[in-house]
């Protein structure tokens, strides 16, 4: 049963007539697109490394000691002893072997001549060798040209601590320093000091000693 309206000056058969082509087309199809939404994805950098100076981590940076030579005294002092021996050993050997043996032997006398000159350049080097410092826990005492020796001196087992002054070192005006510890060989000995510099050596020693014991 179909059933129509009247249409006034027939404007509405032609919109009935689309509209029935229309609902009879077939639906069409509704697109649906889906979007997915990708996260970023942020980059990874590495951490950086960590760096710093030895004194950041806490490490105690352990410095070079500080030397001190001996004064020249010393050299003048052991100089003049060379001369004076092996200067007489020079003269009786050529006098001796010139008058029981001639003329000719009393060359033999150049000898100590040339002991004297090699003695005369090896003074100087162990001169220089000669060297201390003071660290915070120990004395550091060096010497020797072909055989290099260190001794180290720990403050809290020094025992005692002397200054000696013979007559030629009174006269040089030089004193040493001598340090006898509980084991013997530890004991050193520090020579040809300014006595200024060796009372105040001794006096600090004594002092930092006292205090290395009173802390163990």
């Amino acid at each position: 049963m179909s059933l129509s309206t009247p249409c006034v000056d027939g404007c509405c058969g032609p919109m009935f007539s689309t509209m029935s082509v229309l609902s009879a087309a077939p639906p069409m199809p509704t697109m649906v697109s889906v979007v997915g939404v990708m996260d970023p994805v942020s980059p990874t950098y590495a951490e950086p490394m960590e760096t710093g100076s030895p004194d950041d981590t806490g490490t105690a940076v352990e410095h070079a000691p500080v030397w001190t030579g001996l004064p020249p005294g010393l050299l003048r002092l052991r100089r003049l002893l060379l001369v004076v021996w092996l200067g007489l050993l020079v003269l009786a050997t050529g006098v001796l072997l010139g008058l029981f043996a001639g003329p000719a032997w009393a060359v033999f006398a150049l000898l100590p001549l040339a002991l004297l000159v090699w003695g005369w350049v090896m003074l100087e080097r162990n001169w220089r060798s000669w060297r201390y410092a003071e660290r915070a826990d120990d004395l550091l005492i060096s010497r020797g040209v072909l055989w290099r020796e260190e001794t180290v001196v720990p403050y809290g087992r020094m025992q005692l601590v002397e200054v000696t002054s013979g007559p030629v070192e009174r006269h040089f005006g030089l004193a040493s320093v001598q340090l006898h510890t509980a084991a013997a060989a530890t004991d050193a000995t520090i020579p040809g000091l300014v006595p200024a510099e060796a009372e105040r050596l001794r006096d600090r020693l004594t002092e930092l000693g006292e205090a290395r014991s009173a802390g163990l």
